[in-house]
Parts: C-alpha cells; structure tokens; sequence
C-alpha cells in the first residue's frame, strides 16, 4: 500500500526535530525555526533527521 502524503522535519524552539505530515507542516505554527522536506516516505525523513542530529542542526529528544 503506497501513501501519497509527504513528510516534513520540522525544528521546534527547543532545538528539536519532529517528523510531521504534510497536514500537519501546513499549519501555522510560531514554534517552527526550521523545515526540511518534503520528503516520500516517513522512513526516508526519519533517516534524515538522523543525519540532522549527526550534523548537529538538530537535538535528540
């Protein structure tokens, strides 16, 4: 079963990433710094989050 929904990272201010849908990411949310994506498939921004975190553009939770 393939989704047609796309994935975004979003970093929050505590310097987290979450990983949201594209309905989730649309919303105006003033805690977002930063966006990384679209992305197809959850496990592909999961695997960039990582490398995010690696990178230190982002905090482990």
């Amino acid at each position: 079963m393939k989704s047609s929904e796309s994935w975004y990272i979003i970093k929050i201010s505590t310097q987290t990433c979450k990983i949201v849908s594209s309905k989730s990411a649309s919303e105006d949310d003033r805690e977002i710094i930063e966006k990384w994506g679209p992305f197809n498939s959850k496990e592909e921004a999961i695997s960039r989050r990582i490398g995010l975190i690696r990178t230190g553009k982002c905090q482990p939770v």
